[in-house]
Protein backbone atom coordinates (compact mmCIF):
# COMPACT_ATOMS: atom_id res chain seq x y z
CA UNK A 1 0.00 0.00 0.00
CA UNK A 2 3.13 2.72 0.48
CA UNK A 3 4.10 2.02 -3.04
CA UNK A 4 0.62 2.72 -3.89
CA UNK A 5 1.20 6.42 -2.24
CA UNK A 6 4.76 7.01 -3.60
CA UNK A 7 4.19 6.09 -7.53
CA UNK A 8 1.98 9.47 -8.59
CA UNK A 9 5.34 11.61 -8.26
CA UNK A 10 7.39 8.82 -10.31
CA UNK A 11 7.92 10.10 -13.69
CA UNK A 12 5.19 7.73 -15.65
CA UNK A 13 7.71 6.02 -17.59
CA UNK A 14 9.47 4.85 -13.88
CA UNK A 15 5.69 4.44 -12.59
CA UNK A 16 4.97 2.05 -16.10
CA UNK A 17 8.22 0.29 -15.25
CA UNK A 18 7.03 -0.48 -11.67
CA UNK A 19 3.96 -1.70 -12.64
CA UNK A 20 5.61 -4.11 -15.12
CA UNK A 21 8.52 -5.40 -12.49
CA UNK A 22 5.30 -6.35 -10.12
CA UNK A 23 3.34 -7.90 -12.72
CA UNK A 24 6.50 -9.81 -13.81
CA UNK A 25 7.11 -10.83 -10.29
CA UNK A 26 3.70 -12.27 -9.59
CA UNK A 27 4.07 -14.54 -12.43
CA UNK A 28 6.93 -15.63 -12.15
CA UNK A 29 5.97 -17.04 -8.96
CA UNK A 30 2.51 -18.52 -10.47
CA UNK A 31 4.96 -20.20 -13.02
CA UNK A 32 7.49 -21.78 -10.48
CA UNK A 33 4.60 -23.22 -8.67
CA UNK A 34 3.01 -24.81 -11.66
CA UNK A 35 6.10 -25.92 -12.65
CA UNK A 36 6.69 -27.50 -9.39
CA UNK A 37 3.29 -29.27 -9.18
CA UNK A 38 3.82 -30.38 -13.16
CA UNK A 39 7.47 -31.64 -11.91
CA UNK A 40 5.77 -33.81 -9.27
CA UNK A 41 2.92 -35.47 -11.74
CA UNK A 42 6.14 -36.28 -14.12
CA UNK A 43 8.25 -37.77 -11.40
CA UNK A 44 5.16 -39.55 -9.72
CA UNK A 45 4.32 -40.92 -13.20
CA UNK A 46 7.86 -42.24 -14.11
CA UNK A 47 8.33 -43.96 -10.70
CA UNK A 48 4.60 -45.45 -10.71
CA UNK A 49 5.69 -47.09 -14.71
CA UNK A 50 8.70 -48.43 -13.37
CA UNK A 51 7.34 -50.61 -10.82
CA UNK A 52 9.16 -52.36 -8.39
CA UNK A 53 9.50 -54.15 -4.93
CA UNK A 54 9.48 -50.78 -3.08
CA UNK A 55 7.35 -48.77 -5.62
CA UNK A 56 4.73 -47.49 -3.02
CA UNK A 57 8.00 -46.08 -0.55
CA UNK A 58 9.66 -44.65 -3.35
CA UNK A 59 6.41 -42.65 -4.65
CA UNK A 60 5.95 -41.64 -0.86
CA UNK A 61 9.35 -40.14 -0.56
CA UNK A 62 9.08 -38.34 -4.02
CA UNK A 63 6.11 -37.55 -3.07
CA UNK A 64 6.89 -35.74 -0.37
CA UNK A 65 10.19 -34.24 -1.76
CA UNK A 66 8.54 -32.62 -4.37
CA UNK A 67 5.12 -30.91 -1.97
CA UNK A 68 8.05 -29.99 0.66
CA UNK A 69 9.78 -28.09 -2.39
CA UNK A 70 6.31 -26.45 -3.16
CA UNK A 71 5.93 -25.41 0.49
CA UNK A 72 8.77 -24.09 1.14
CA UNK A 73 8.08 -21.43 -1.90
CA UNK A 74 4.68 -20.90 -0.94
CA UNK A 75 6.04 -19.78 2.60
CA UNK A 76 8.07 -17.44 0.95
CA UNK A 77 4.85 -15.45 -1.00
CA UNK A 78 2.80 -12.61 0.43
CA UNK A 79 -0.80 -13.79 0.85
CA UNK A 80 -1.79 -12.00 -2.09
CA UNK A 81 0.61 -13.48 -3.81
CA UNK A 82 -0.57 -16.96 -2.73
CA UNK A 83 -4.21 -15.95 -3.50
CA UNK A 84 -3.31 -15.01 -6.97
CA UNK A 85 -1.53 -18.20 -7.66
CA UNK A 86 -4.69 -20.13 -6.05
CA UNK A 87 -7.43 -18.12 -8.58
CA UNK A 88 -5.08 -19.26 -11.63
CA UNK A 89 -5.00 -22.92 -10.61
CA UNK A 90 -7.29 -25.63 -11.66
CA UNK A 91 -9.61 -27.32 -8.82
CA UNK A 92 -7.50 -30.16 -8.31
CA UNK A 93 -4.34 -28.11 -8.34
CA UNK A 94 -5.83 -25.27 -6.32
CA UNK A 95 -6.92 -27.67 -3.29
CA UNK A 96 -3.13 -29.56 -3.76
CA UNK A 97 -1.43 -26.10 -3.38
CA UNK A 98 -4.12 -25.13 -0.68
CA UNK A 99 -3.46 -28.40 1.97
CA UNK A 100 0.45 -26.85 1.83
CA UNK A 101 -0.49 -23.83 2.74
CA UNK A 102 0.57 -23.58 7.01
CA UNK A 103 -2.68 -23.33 8.82
CA UNK A 104 -2.09 -20.08 10.53
CA UNK A 105 -1.94 -18.39 7.19
CA UNK A 106 -5.24 -19.79 5.82
CA UNK A 107 -7.14 -16.76 7.44
CA UNK A 108 -4.96 -14.18 5.68
CA UNK A 109 -5.42 -16.02 2.40
CA UNK A 110 -9.03 -16.31 2.26
CA UNK A 111 -9.80 -12.85 3.09
CA UNK A 112 -7.31 -12.00 0.10
CA UNK A 113 -8.84 -14.35 -2.32
CA UNK A 114 -11.95 -13.97 -4.44
CA UNK A 115 -15.28 -14.86 -3.13
CA UNK A 116 -15.65 -17.69 -5.97
CA UNK A 117 -12.76 -19.23 -5.16
CA UNK A 118 -13.27 -19.04 -1.45
CA UNK A 119 -15.99 -20.74 -1.62
CA UNK A 120 -14.27 -24.08 -3.24
CA UNK A 121 -11.51 -23.48 -0.63
CA UNK A 122 -14.10 -23.19 2.28
CA UNK A 123 -16.04 -26.21 0.99
CA UNK A 124 -12.63 -28.28 1.39
CA UNK A 125 -12.10 -26.96 5.30
CA UNK A 126 -13.78 -28.71 8.58
CA UNK A 127 -15.33 -26.65 10.58
CA UNK A 128 -12.46 -26.82 13.29
CA UNK A 129 -10.30 -25.38 10.37
CA UNK A 130 -12.15 -22.37 9.45
CA UNK A 131 -13.08 -21.89 13.03
CA UNK A 132 -9.05 -21.92 14.00
CA UNK A 133 -8.82 -19.31 10.60
CA UNK A 134 -10.96 -16.92 11.48
CA UNK A 135 -9.74 -16.60 14.95
CA UNK A 136 -6.30 -15.39 13.67
CA UNK A 137 -8.12 -12.15 11.95
CA UNK A 138 -9.38 -8.80 12.94
CA UNK A 139 -12.35 -8.26 13.13
CA UNK A 140 -12.62 -6.44 9.90
CA UNK A 141 -11.51 -8.94 8.34
CA UNK A 142 -13.98 -11.98 10.11
CA UNK A 143 -16.72 -10.04 9.01
CA UNK A 144 -15.48 -9.83 5.22
CA UNK A 145 -15.38 -13.41 5.77
CA UNK A 146 -18.17 -14.48 7.45
CA UNK A 147 -21.14 -14.22 4.36
CA UNK A 148 -18.96 -17.41 3.03
CA UNK A 149 -18.98 -19.40 6.79
CA UNK A 150 -21.31 -21.87 7.75
CA UNK A 151 -23.87 -20.70 9.81
CA UNK A 152 -22.66 -23.19 13.16
CA UNK A 153 -18.84 -21.90 12.35
CA UNK A 154 -20.14 -18.53 13.16
CA UNK A 155 -22.05 -19.17 16.16
CA UNK A 156 -19.47 -20.95 17.40
CA UNK A 157 -17.29 -17.68 16.13
CA UNK A 158 -19.04 -15.69 18.19
CA UNK A 159 -18.85 -17.87 21.15
CA UNK A 160 -15.12 -17.71 21.09
CA UNK A 161 -14.57 -13.93 21.10
CA UNK A 162 -14.45 -11.75 23.73
CA UNK A 163 -17.31 -9.15 24.49
CA UNK A 164 -15.67 -6.48 23.02
CA UNK A 165 -14.99 -8.22 19.77
CA UNK A 166 -17.84 -10.09 19.55
CA UNK A 167 -19.71 -6.69 19.91
CA UNK A 168 -17.26 -5.24 17.15
CA UNK A 169 -18.10 -8.45 15.00
CA UNK A 170 -21.86 -7.96 15.41
CA UNK A 171 -21.77 -4.38 14.36
CA UNK A 172 -20.08 -4.57 11.45
CA UNK A 173 -22.27 -7.41 10.37
CA UNK A 174 -25.07 -5.29 10.91
CA UNK A 175 -24.08 -2.84 7.85
CA UNK A 176 -25.00 -3.63 4.40
CA UNK A 177 -21.97 -4.38 1.93
CA UNK A 178 -21.79 -0.68 0.31
CA UNK A 179 -21.98 1.00 3.76
CA UNK A 180 -18.86 2.49 5.27
CA UNK A 181 -19.53 0.83 8.32
CA UNK A 182 -18.97 -2.76 6.89
CA UNK A 183 -15.75 -1.03 5.48
CA UNK A 184 -14.44 0.53 9.12
CA UNK A 185 -11.94 -1.49 11.37
CA UNK A 186 -11.23 -0.67 14.52
CA UNK A 187 -7.34 -0.44 15.15
CA UNK A 188 -7.16 3.00 16.35
CA UNK A 189 -4.58 5.28 18.13
CA UNK A 190 -6.19 7.66 20.53
CA UNK A 191 -4.93 10.58 22.60
CA UNK A 192 -6.36 13.09 24.82
CA UNK A 193 -5.96 16.91 23.83
CA UNK A 194 -4.50 18.22 26.70
CA UNK A 195 -1.52 16.32 26.89
CA UNK A 196 1.80 17.48 25.28
CA UNK A 197 3.50 16.17 22.26
CA UNK A 198 6.44 14.50 23.60
CA UNK A 199 3.84 12.43 26.22
CA UNK A 200 2.29 11.62 22.93
CA UNK A 201 5.28 10.28 21.05
CA UNK A 202 6.26 8.24 24.80
CA UNK A 203 2.98 6.89 24.20
CA UNK A 204 3.48 6.05 21.17
CA UNK A 205 6.97 3.96 21.73
CA UNK A 206 5.16 2.25 24.49
CA UNK A 207 2.78 0.89 22.23
CA UNK A 208 5.41 -0.70 19.83
CA UNK A 209 3.32 -2.04 17.06
CA UNK A 210 1.23 0.57 15.21
CA UNK A 211 -1.71 -0.02 13.16
CA UNK A 212 -1.53 0.14 9.18
CA UNK A 213 -1.86 3.47 7.27
CA UNK A 214 -1.72 5.26 9.98
CA UNK A 215 -1.05 8.82 9.18
CA UNK A 216 -3.10 10.78 12.39
CA UNK A 217 -3.84 10.08 15.25
CA UNK A 218 -7.83 10.84 16.58
CA UNK A 219 -8.02 13.44 19.67
CA UNK A 220 -10.92 12.70 21.99
CA UNK A 221 -12.40 13.53 24.78
CA UNK A 222 -13.11 10.98 27.86
CA UNK A 223 -16.50 9.88 26.30
CA UNK A 224 -14.58 9.09 22.99
CA UNK A 225 -16.39 12.35 21.74
CA UNK A 226 -13.89 13.31 18.43
CA UNK A 227 -13.01 16.90 18.86
CA UNK A 228 -9.87 16.60 16.51
CA UNK A 229 -7.02 14.59 14.89
CA UNK A 230 -3.53 15.02 14.74
CA UNK A 231 -1.11 14.41 11.92
CA UNK A 232 1.77 12.62 12.65
CA UNK A 233 4.07 14.91 10.53
CA UNK A 234 2.71 17.60 12.64
CA UNK A 235 3.78 15.29 15.80
CA UNK A 236 7.31 15.19 14.85
CA UNK A 237 8.10 18.02 13.25
CA UNK A 238 6.51 20.58 15.95
CA UNK A 239 8.13 21.52 19.27
CA UNK A 240 8.17 18.49 21.67
CA UNK A 241 6.57 21.03 24.69
CA UNK A 242 2.99 22.20 22.51
CA UNK A 243 -0.17 20.78 23.22
CA UNK A 244 -1.99 18.47 21.19
CA UNK A 245 -4.77 21.25 21.23
CA UNK A 246 -2.69 23.47 20.05
CA UNK A 247 -1.56 21.85 16.58
CA UNK A 248 -4.40 19.21 15.79
CA UNK A 249 -6.99 20.08 13.10
CA UNK A 250 -10.46 20.29 14.14
CA UNK A 251 -11.91 20.78 10.36
CA UNK A 252 -11.13 16.72 9.57
CA UNK A 253 -13.01 14.74 7.02
CA UNK A 254 -15.23 11.99 8.85
CA UNK A 255 -18.12 9.78 7.87
CA UNK A 256 -20.93 7.90 9.69
CA UNK A 257 -21.46 4.17 9.32
CA UNK A 258 -24.20 4.50 7.33
CA UNK A 259 -22.64 6.69 4.70
CA UNK A 260 -22.71 4.77 1.07
CA UNK A 261 -19.20 3.51 0.23
CA UNK A 262 -18.77 4.37 -2.75
CA UNK A 263 -19.11 8.67 -1.64
CA UNK A 264 -16.70 7.67 0.58
CA UNK A 265 -13.94 6.52 -1.61
CA UNK A 266 -14.94 9.47 -4.25
CA UNK A 267 -13.86 11.74 -0.76
CA UNK A 268 -10.72 9.60 -0.55
CA UNK A 269 -9.46 10.75 -4.05
CA UNK A 270 -10.88 13.69 -3.64
CA UNK A 271 -8.96 14.62 -0.25
CA UNK A 272 -5.85 12.32 -1.10
CA UNK A 273 -7.13 10.54 2.42
CA UNK A 274 -5.17 7.53 4.05
CA UNK A 275 -7.36 7.06 6.95
CA UNK A 276 -10.37 8.76 8.25
CA UNK A 277 -11.87 8.53 11.32
CA UNK A 278 -15.86 6.90 11.64
CA UNK A 279 -18.24 8.67 13.90
CA UNK A 280 -21.91 7.85 14.82
CA UNK A 281 -24.53 10.75 15.30
CA UNK A 282 -22.77 11.91 18.93
CA UNK A 283 -19.67 12.64 16.90
CA UNK A 284 -18.60 9.61 19.49
CA UNK A 285 -15.32 8.07 17.65
CA UNK A 286 -16.67 3.87 16.91
CA UNK A 287 -13.70 3.31 14.08
CA UNK A 288 -11.76 4.26 11.19
CA UNK A 289 -12.06 3.86 7.48
CA UNK A 290 -8.67 3.06 5.37
CA UNK A 291 -7.40 3.56 2.08
CA UNK A 292 -6.54 -0.35 1.51
CA UNK A 293 -10.58 -0.92 2.42
CA UNK A 294 -11.24 1.99 0.02
CA UNK A 295 -8.94 0.40 -2.93
CA UNK A 296 -10.54 -2.96 -2.30
CA UNK A 297 -13.94 -1.75 -2.33
CA UNK A 298 -13.45 -0.28 -5.62
CA UNK A 299 -11.68 -2.82 -7.27
CA UNK A 300 -14.69 -5.44 -6.47
CA UNK A 301 -17.59 -2.73 -7.69
CA UNK A 302 -15.67 -2.12 -10.61
CA UNK A 303 -15.21 -5.43 -11.36
CA UNK A 304 -18.63 -6.11 -10.63
CA UNK A 305 -19.79 -3.63 -13.06
CA UNK A 306 -17.62 -5.03 -15.71
CA UNK A 307 -19.13 -8.28 -15.36
CA UNK A 308 -22.94 -6.98 -15.05
CA UNK A 309 -22.25 -5.68 -18.77
CA UNK A 310 -21.27 -8.29 -19.77
CA UNK A 311 -24.13 -9.83 -18.61
CA UNK A 312 -22.91 -12.14 -15.81
CA UNK A 313 -24.87 -12.31 -12.87
CA UNK A 314 -21.90 -13.02 -10.23
CA UNK A 315 -18.40 -13.74 -10.13
CA UNK A 316 -17.36 -16.39 -11.60
CA UNK A 317 -14.31 -18.63 -10.70
CA UNK A 318 -12.54 -19.13 -13.76
CA UNK A 319 -12.14 -23.03 -13.47
CA UNK A 320 -15.38 -23.47 -12.18
CA UNK A 321 -17.99 -26.23 -13.28
CA UNK A 322 -19.63 -26.74 -17.10
CA UNK A 323 -22.92 -26.40 -15.21
CA UNK A 324 -22.01 -23.57 -12.84
CA UNK A 325 -20.53 -21.50 -15.06
CA UNK A 326 -23.50 -21.84 -17.59
CA UNK A 327 -26.40 -20.99 -15.37
CA UNK A 328 -24.43 -18.28 -14.52
CA UNK A 329 -24.50 -16.74 -18.07
CA UNK A 330 -28.30 -17.82 -18.53
CA UNK A 331 -30.05 -14.48 -17.29
CA UNK A 332 -29.09 -11.92 -19.89
CA UNK A 333 -28.43 -14.97 -22.94
CA UNK A 334 -31.97 -14.96 -21.86
CA UNK A 335 -32.57 -11.45 -22.55
CA UNK A 336 -30.55 -11.59 -25.94
CA UNK A 337 -32.44 -14.03 -27.24
CA UNK A 338 -35.69 -11.90 -26.74
CA UNK A 339 -34.01 -8.93 -28.58
CA UNK A 340 -32.96 -11.02 -31.24
CA UNK A 341 -36.31 -12.24 -32.11
CA UNK A 342 -37.78 -8.61 -31.92
CA UNK A 343 -35.10 -7.73 -34.56
CA UNK A 344 -35.52 -10.40 -36.80
CA UNK A 345 -39.77 -9.71 -36.67
CA UNK A 346 -39.35 -5.89 -37.49
CA UNK A 347 -36.87 -7.10 -40.55
CA UNK A 348 -39.62 -10.10 -41.26
CA UNK A 349 -41.98 -6.79 -41.41
CA UNK A 350 -39.94 -5.68 -44.87
CA UNK A 351 -39.45 -9.36 -46.31
CA UNK A 352 -40.87 -8.00 -49.63
CA UNK A 353 -39.01 -4.71 -49.83
CA UNK A 354 -35.33 -7.02 -49.69
CA UNK A 355 -36.55 -9.12 -51.73
CA UNK A 356 -37.04 -6.20 -54.01
CA UNK A 357 -33.68 -4.58 -53.54
CA UNK A 358 -31.18 -7.17 -52.37
CA UNK A 359 -28.74 -4.23 -51.63
CA UNK A 360 -30.43 -3.38 -48.43
CA UNK A 361 -29.89 -7.03 -46.78
CA UNK A 362 -26.40 -6.01 -46.86
CA UNK A 363 -26.29 -2.67 -46.19
CA UNK A 364 -28.78 -2.61 -42.93
CA UNK A 365 -26.55 -4.47 -40.32
CA UNK A 366 -24.30 -0.91 -40.87
CA UNK A 367 -26.65 1.36 -39.61
CA UNK A 368 -27.25 -0.96 -36.67
CA UNK A 369 -23.83 -1.52 -36.12
CA UNK A 370 -22.80 2.17 -36.37
CA UNK A 371 -25.29 3.11 -34.30
CA UNK A 372 -25.27 0.25 -31.33
CA UNK A 373 -21.43 1.26 -31.05
CA UNK A 374 -22.12 5.58 -30.99
CA UNK A 375 -24.89 4.13 -28.08
CA UNK A 376 -22.67 2.36 -26.15
CA UNK A 377 -20.09 5.66 -25.96
CA UNK A 378 -23.05 7.63 -24.34
CA UNK A 379 -23.94 4.79 -22.15
CA UNK A 380 -20.45 4.73 -20.74
CA UNK A 381 -20.30 8.19 -20.07
CA UNK A 382 -23.47 8.64 -18.88
CA UNK A 383 -22.68 5.83 -15.92
CA UNK A 384 -19.15 7.14 -15.31
CA UNK A 385 -21.16 10.39 -14.86
CA UNK A 386 -23.17 8.92 -12.29
CA UNK A 387 -20.55 6.86 -10.42
CA UNK A 388 -19.02 10.17 -10.25
CA UNK A 389 -22.01 11.95 -8.83
CA UNK A 390 -21.50 14.34 -11.67
CA UNK A 391 -25.30 13.98 -12.94
CA UNK A 392 -28.32 15.74 -11.42
CA UNK A 393 -31.83 17.66 -12.60
CA UNK A 394 -30.23 20.52 -12.85
CA UNK A 395 -27.61 19.42 -15.91
CA UNK A 396 -29.75 16.94 -17.40
CA UNK A 397 -31.17 19.27 -19.74
CA UNK A 398 -27.87 20.69 -21.16
CA UNK A 399 -26.10 17.17 -21.03
CA UNK A 400 -28.57 15.67 -23.82
CA UNK A 401 -28.06 18.81 -26.01
CA UNK A 402 -24.57 18.10 -25.78
CA UNK A 403 -25.18 14.28 -26.59
CA UNK A 404 -27.63 15.12 -29.24
CA UNK A 405 -25.70 17.75 -30.89
CA UNK A 406 -22.43 15.29 -31.07
CA UNK A 407 -25.27 12.77 -32.67
CA UNK A 408 -26.41 15.31 -35.42
CA UNK A 409 -22.64 15.96 -35.60
CA UNK A 410 -21.20 11.94 -36.25
CA UNK A 411 -24.79 11.55 -38.27
CA UNK A 412 -24.46 13.96 -40.60
CA UNK A 413 -20.34 13.14 -41.57
CA UNK A 414 -20.51 9.34 -41.42
CA UNK A 415 -24.10 9.26 -43.46
CA UNK A 416 -22.96 11.54 -45.98
CA UNK A 417 -19.57 8.44 -46.49
CA UNK A 418 -21.76 5.55 -45.92
CA UNK A 419 -24.25 7.10 -48.40
CA UNK A 420 -21.32 7.75 -50.81
CA UNK A 421 -19.78 4.31 -50.51
CA UNK A 422 -23.63 2.79 -50.91
CA UNK A 423 -24.53 5.58 -54.47
CA UNK A 424 -20.79 4.40 -55.58
CA UNK A 425 -21.30 0.80 -54.89
CA UNK A 426 -24.79 0.00 -56.19
CA UNK A 427 -24.70 2.82 -58.78
CA UNK A 428 -28.07 4.56 -56.78
CA UNK A 429 -28.39 7.76 -55.75
CA UNK A 430 -31.73 7.33 -53.49
CA UNK A 431 -30.41 4.19 -52.08
CA UNK A 432 -27.15 6.53 -50.92
CA UNK A 433 -29.72 9.10 -50.08
CA UNK A 434 -31.51 6.60 -47.99
CA UNK A 435 -28.28 4.98 -45.67
CA UNK A 436 -27.51 8.97 -44.96
CA UNK A 437 -31.14 9.79 -43.50
CA UNK A 438 -31.00 6.33 -41.39
CA UNK A 439 -27.70 7.02 -40.40
CA UNK A 440 -28.75 10.18 -38.60
CA UNK A 441 -31.69 8.92 -37.60
CA UNK A 442 -30.15 6.08 -35.72
CA UNK A 443 -27.57 7.92 -34.45
CA UNK A 444 -29.87 10.72 -32.50
CA UNK A 445 -32.16 7.81 -31.55
CA UNK A 446 -28.83 5.30 -30.17
CA UNK A 447 -27.85 9.31 -28.03
CA UNK A 448 -31.69 9.57 -26.63
CA UNK A 449 -31.56 5.89 -25.29
CA UNK A 450 -27.70 5.67 -24.51
CA UNK A 451 -28.45 8.56 -22.39
CA UNK A 452 -32.04 7.34 -20.74
CA UNK A 453 -31.42 3.68 -20.59
CA UNK A 454 -28.87 3.95 -17.65
CA UNK A 455 -30.93 7.43 -15.97
CA UNK A 456 -34.41 5.35 -16.06
CA UNK A 457 -32.16 1.95 -13.86
CA UNK A 458 -30.36 5.15 -11.90
CA UNK A 459 -34.06 6.37 -11.17
CA UNK A 460 -35.72 2.69 -10.49
CA UNK A 461 -32.66 1.96 -7.89
CA UNK A 462 -31.05 -0.59 -10.20
CA UNK A 463 -27.55 -0.35 -11.13
CA UNK A 464 -26.66 1.32 -14.14
CA UNK A 465 -24.55 -0.67 -15.40
CA UNK A 466 -26.43 -4.19 -15.13
CA UNK A 467 -27.40 -4.69 -18.54
CA UNK A 468 -27.40 -1.15 -19.74
CA UNK A 469 -25.45 -2.28 -22.75
CA UNK A 470 -27.48 -5.11 -23.76
CA UNK A 471 -30.59 -2.97 -23.28
CA UNK A 472 -29.13 -0.33 -25.69
CA UNK A 473 -28.16 -2.64 -27.92
CA UNK A 474 -31.75 -4.34 -28.91
CA UNK A 475 -32.80 -0.79 -29.27
CA UNK A 476 -30.45 0.39 -31.88
CA UNK A 477 -30.52 -2.65 -33.72
CA UNK A 478 -34.25 -3.07 -33.91
CA UNK A 479 -35.23 0.80 -34.28
CA UNK A 480 -32.24 1.25 -36.44
CA UNK A 481 -33.41 -2.11 -38.98
CA UNK A 482 -37.18 -0.29 -38.64
CA UNK A 483 -35.99 3.31 -39.41
CA UNK A 484 -33.56 1.85 -42.40
CA UNK A 485 -35.85 -0.30 -43.97
CA UNK A 486 -38.87 1.38 -43.46
CA UNK A 487 -37.17 4.85 -45.47
CA UNK A 488 -36.18 2.21 -48.25
CA UNK A 489 -39.88 1.42 -48.49
CA UNK A 490 -41.42 4.62 -48.56
CA UNK A 491 -38.77 6.04 -50.91
CA UNK A 492 -37.23 3.38 -53.33
CA UNK A 493 -39.90 0.97 -53.53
Amino acid sequence: MPALKWRKFLPRAMTEEYDTLQHESLEEHLHQVQALLAKQKLVENLVHRQGGPRQDLVESLVHKQNLAELQKKLDELHPADVAHILEALPLDQRLTVWDLVKAERDGEILVEVSDSVRESLIASMDNAELLAAAETLDTDEIADLAPDLPRDVIQELLTSLDARKRARLQSALSFPEDAVGALMDYEMVTIRADVTLEVALRYLRRLGELPDQLDKLFVVERDDHLIGVLPLKRLLTTEPDATVAAVMIEDFVSFHPDDDAHEAAQAFERYDLVMAPVVDQQKRLIGRLTVDAVLDYIRESSEADMLSMAGLREEEDLFSTVWRAARNRWAWLAINLVTAFIASRVIGVFEGSIEKLAALAALMPIIAGIGGNSGNQTTALIIRGLALGQINPANTRRLLLKELGVAMLNGVVWGMAVGAFAWLLYDNAALGGVMALAMLLNLLLAALAGIFIPLLMERMNRDPALGSSVLLTATTDSMGFFIFLGLATLILL
